[in-house]
């Protein structure tokens, strides 16, 4: 009888850990684990990526199980955005988006970052084909040098000298445009009356793009036009050309937040200027990470581009196509002025 009664407390004992392992098994079947997407950024306080971040978390939110980790350094290197990147491997993130202020120089970071299988992209300004698998650009290169060059042109007459007010001198993405830029200066000749006389880098801090506006009306006492395809430095270039009373004297267009250059629209420091929405680029680049994260880019081994052709089903933005070399383009630039400027400002 003894016997008896403890089989059956053994069997009853056996059941109840099947059980319970059982209902273990059912809970983490349901509650997924949670992907980690991180989100970095060339600086901190710039109200573009700020703005990209919200995007980001409006994706988040709409495909669920995505805790996004928004991080930059205090000022906008390549140094500081290695040393977030090592500590974002270290907490085993699951995806890196960058925008990138050096294009080689987070290579080997990135590298690492991929070896340990974390999905890297970047978004607004390219890290090289080496050190990630996608780069989303916000809109063709060649477009958004030609576009600046045309939009200063109008408010010229096209004639007279023209700077260039940059972010910083290692920026891919102002690279790329500044290049398309001259050669449009250089080649065009609808531009054939206007000379590009400087290039100048505010490195993307408001108090230094400010005093490199002030030196171009000190060095060039004849310049007609400032370009500065960066949203620091037109808001910067905007503030110079109000306070030096250079308004209607120095034409300035480039590509700025609604938001921080209403202002200067309105008083005619800067009568037109373009972007494309910072909300949709954050929103794109986190669908295209979940996309690697989940394998749905199925030529997205080894840290290599994904190939041309592969597409990401990027909810409210559709269908975005993967080019050559890893390449993906969001969309077109709009233009901003006084008739628009005021309705976008309240957005971002």
């Amino acid at each position: 009888m003894k016997k008896t009664l403890r089989m059956l407390s053994l069997a009853l004992a056996l059941a109840l850990v099947a059980g319970a392992a059982l209902s273990l098994g059912s809970c983490a079947k349901a509650a997924p684990k949670t992907a980690k997407i991180a989100m970095v950024v060339k600086s901190m306080g710039n109200p573009f990526f700020d703005a990209c971040r919200d995007g980001a978390q409006e994706a988040a939110k709409e495909l669920g199980g995505i805790e996004i980790i928004y991080q930059g350094p205090s000022t906008p290197t390549a140094e500081g955005q290695i040393e977030i990147i090592d500590s974002l491997i270290a907490q085993k993130v699951d995806g890196i988006i960058v925008s990138a202020n050096d294009k080689d120089a987070l290579i080997p970071i990135t590298k690492k970052a991929m070896s340990k299988g974390i999905k890297v992209m970047s978004f607004d300004s390219a890290i090289a084909a080496g050190g990630r698998m996608v780069d989303l650009v916000p809109s063709e290169t060649e477009l958004i040098g030609k576009q600046q060059v045309q939009l200063i042109s109008e408010l010229i007459g096209a004639e007279g000298e023209v700077a260039i007010l940059s972010a910083t001198s290692q920026a891919t993405n102002q690279n790329a445009w500044i290049e398309v830029m001259k050669k449009e200066f250089e080649t065009n000749p609808a531009y054939a009356k206007m000379k590009l006389v400087a290039t100048v880098y505010g490195d993307d801090l408001s108090d230094k793009s400010y005093r490199e506006a002030m030196g171009l009306f000190e060095s060039y006492p004849k310049l007609k036009g400032i370009i500065s395809p960066t949203t620091v430095g037109v808001a910067a270039a905007g503030k110079a050309i109000t306070d030096k009373k250079l308004i209607g004297k120095v034409q300035l267009v480039g590509l700025g937040l609604p938001s921080e250059m209403k202002f200067y629209v309105m008083n005619d420091a800067c009568k037109q200027f373009a972007l494309w929405n910072p909300v949709d680029l954050g929103y794109s680049a986190t669908q295209i990470t979940n996309a690697l994260v989940k394998g749905k880019l199925k030529s997205a081994k080894d840290g290599t581009p994904v190939k041309a052709g592969e597409v990401v089903e990027a909810g409210r933005m559709g269908k975005i196509t993967i080019g050559e070399s890893g390449v993906a383009v969001m969309g077109n630039p709009f233009v901003f002025n006084k008739s628009n400027v005021e309705k976008y400002a309240s957005i971002f």
